[in-house]
């Protein structure tokens, strides 16, 4: 593996941690750390600490400001050593192109003060936007890690260009929900299960009656994906798929009946990122230029392995 290709590796890694700080900051109510202010924090580039939100927020902030620095450098490092028109540089300028996003949605959350404890529905939107944007960039960055270490090209078609798409689609709309009901659970958290499921069915709020979705949608999308992996279980990443999806379900059961603590969160959102990522790698290895070509066939998939 060349250092390229292992600072693709750590530039995906730092991006997980970073999205994983951004859940605690609105676990803990510390979007508004910083006031109304982006780029800077309570007007100065360096705050004072005197407030547990301000220095939560601004960690954040300084760890997504390194991602999006590291993000860039790795892009420009591979334009300068892989030719035009390669998929390296695509992957590499799609990376740019969702780290920005991330700043750009990140700065609306806080400049429109849609942070801390708004509950409006533009909060309810911009949320979930920015799980996907998230998803996005890590799918990318794993795109290019892949290549930058295999050195084999993805084409858009091979044996499961159907499943793959429907999971990817499946995999989003799982997240999107659970990123509005982590919301709902911040905002209105419940001091026991019975009141929970009280207040979703009494519908005092629309975020707590859209926060009953993400059970279903998450028990559908994980049959489907535990299919989709066991249809292609000759390939060592959709092994590896199978053990992610059902650890993710136990952490979610965990999150419901404990009502959402800090640490279950935090691993729940982990999961999914994770999951993410071996879904990309699952859906590239079947796209891989090699398998392509081949019949829809197993067995031919194996050979190829």
């Amino acid at each position: 593996m060349t250092n390229l290709a292992r600072a693709a590796w750590a530039v995906l890694a730092w991006s997980i941690l970073t999205i994983i700080g951004g859940a605690v900051v609105r676990a803990t109510g510390s979007g508004a750390g910083c006031g109304p202010h982006w780029p800077t924090c309570n007007g100065e580039l360096v705050p004072g600490f005197d407030r547990f939100d301000t220095l939560v927020e601004f960690t954040h902030r300084a760890f997504s400001g390194v991602a999006l620095l590291v993000v860039i450098l790795l892009a420009v490092a591979v334009r300068r050593r892989y030719p035009a028109g390669g998929q390296e540089r695509r992957f590499a300028l799609l990376s740019v192109v969702a780290i920005l996003g991330e700043a750009a949605i990140g700065a609306w959350l806080v400049l429109a003060e849609l942070v801390a404890d708004d509950d409006s529905v533009a909060r309810a939107v911009a949320v979930p936007l920015h799980l996907v944007n998230t998803f996005f960039l890590l799918a990318v960055l794993t795109l290019l890690a892949r290549s930058l270490t295999t050195g084999r090209r993805v084409v858009w078609r091979g044996p499961a260009r159907r499943s793959i798409v429907t999971g990817g689609v499946l995999l989003v709309l799982l997240g999107a929900t659970g990123a509005v009901t982590a919301l709902a659970g911040t905002l209105f958290p419940s001091e026991s299960l019975r009141d929970g499921l009280a207040a979703d069915l009494a519908r005092e709020h629309f975020l707590t009656t859209l926060r009953v979705v993400h059970p279903f949608v998450a028990v559908g999308s994980a049959w489907y994906l535990l299919w989709v992996a066991n249809r292609w279980r000759v390939l060592r990443s959709a092994r590896a798929f199978g053990p992610i999806i059902v650890a993710q379900l136990v952490v979610g059961v965990l999150n419901v009946v404990f009502l959402t603590p800090l640490a279950a969160q935090l691993v729940h959102l982990l999961l999914a990122d994770v999951l993410l990522v071996a879904l990309v790698l699952m859906a590239a290895d079947l796209m891989d230029e090699r398998v392509a070509a081949l019949p829809p066939d197993v067995d031919e998939v194996t050979r190829t392995r």
